[in-house]
């Protein structure tokens, strides 16, 4: 007869994978009530098993207003279901947790005797997720508005341009200033392979991504004066992003719209506190204040107060858009 190679019990091997596992064990009843815990379910919810033993899991562990989901899943563990789910649980300290939820049945001589539950802490990945949900939504758009964007350039381009040839090499300049633009925000390799952060001044930004519809009739249509300050890295990248949904919107709406339509930027600083004021002039009347916010002004908004401690408020008046954009100056160069 062959002989376990193991020195010591079975059980002995169970209550160290137990012990021992990165994933919150806990063990129920047939009415859901907790026998016994791991420490890792102990340090995930933020109870020591001898608080809890004895107590029912839903009643612990549900969130406000999700006892009914929470016995859901109760019912179908104890139907002899094996449950997956992702769901919010309730910590001690009343925080909410995301988890992967693993319920097995447990049955002896064909009868359910309890159930066996893992839980898994999938609060990063899920903020990762929202992270790249937002990031794809926001590429859709930037790309949508470079399809716009490009449009304008060559419809304004026209109203110009007295020739095909020179439509075409107005065309191929503005275009390529975008791309200028845009390669300011993306940071650039270094020889080792890292990624290293690039910077410039804000003037500098203003300018590469107004750069397509700087010129008009042989003059200056976008002026930039104030005070100017370094920006570098992930601010920059914010702040061109910020800069180009205000361009984009002048070239669809405003005064980017027309030929003769002006901007000036006027920068200041003060204490600790960095304002642009971004002043359109000669575009379309204004009869009314748009009812409504599209994705890129509540994206806007949302990086201003959540990057740059700041705020950002739009001025509707008759003869252009006014657009104040006051932030912390340390935000900058973070």
């Amino acid at each position: 007869m062959r002989t376990s190679p193991y020195p010591v019990e079975h059980a002995a091997y169970l209550q160290a994978l137990t012990e021992n596992n990165p994933l919150g064990i806990v063990v129920l009843d047939v009415q859901h009530r907790v026998l016994m815990c791991n420490p890792a379910f102990e340090t995930l919810f933020g109870y020591q098993q001898s608080e809890i033993l004895g107590a029912d899991l839903d009643s612990l562990l549900a969130p406000h207003g999700s006892m009914k989901e929470a016995a859901a899943l109760t019912r179908r563990s104890n139907a002899g279901h094996v449950v997956r789910e992702k769901a919010k649980r309730l910590r001690s300290d009343g925080s909410l947790v995301d988890v992967q939820i693993l319920g097995v049945p447990i049955s002896a001589d064909g009868k359910l005797i309890g159930s066996f539950g893992m839980y898994e802490d999938i609060t990063e990945r899920r903020r990762a997720q929202a992270q790249q949900n937002l990031l794809l939504r926001e590429m859709n758009h930037r790309v949508k508005n470079l399809f716009a964007l490009s449009s304008s350039v060559v419809s304004l381009s026209a109203l110009s341009a007295e020739t095909p040839d020179e439509l075409a090499s107005a065309v191929c300049e503005r275009l390529r200033a975008l791309a200028r633009a845009h390669t300011l925000t993306l940071a650039k390799p270094s020889d080792g392979g890292n990624q290293t952060e690039p910077s410039t001044t804000l003037h500098a930004l203003v300018r590469a991504i107004t750069a397509p519809y700087a010129d008009c009739s042989g003059g200056r249509r976008i002026a930039v004066t104030g005070a100017d300050v370094p920006i570098t890295g992930r601010a920059m990248a914010l702040f061109a992003l910020l800069l180009h949904e205000f361009a984009t919107n002048a070239a669809k709406y405003g005064a980017l719209s027309t030929p003769s339509g002006c901007i000036a930027v006027a920068c200041s600083e003060q204490s600790e506190e960095f304002t642009l004021v971004w002043t359109e002039r000669g575009g379309p009347a204004i009869l009314e204040q748009p009812t409504s916010e599209g994705f890129g002004s509540l994206l806007a908004r949302a990086t201003v107060k959540s990057n740059f401690g700041g705020e950002l408020a739009r001025d509707w008046r008759p003869e252009g858009l006014v657009i104040r954009l006051a932030v912390r100056r340390d935000r900058l160069s973070m």
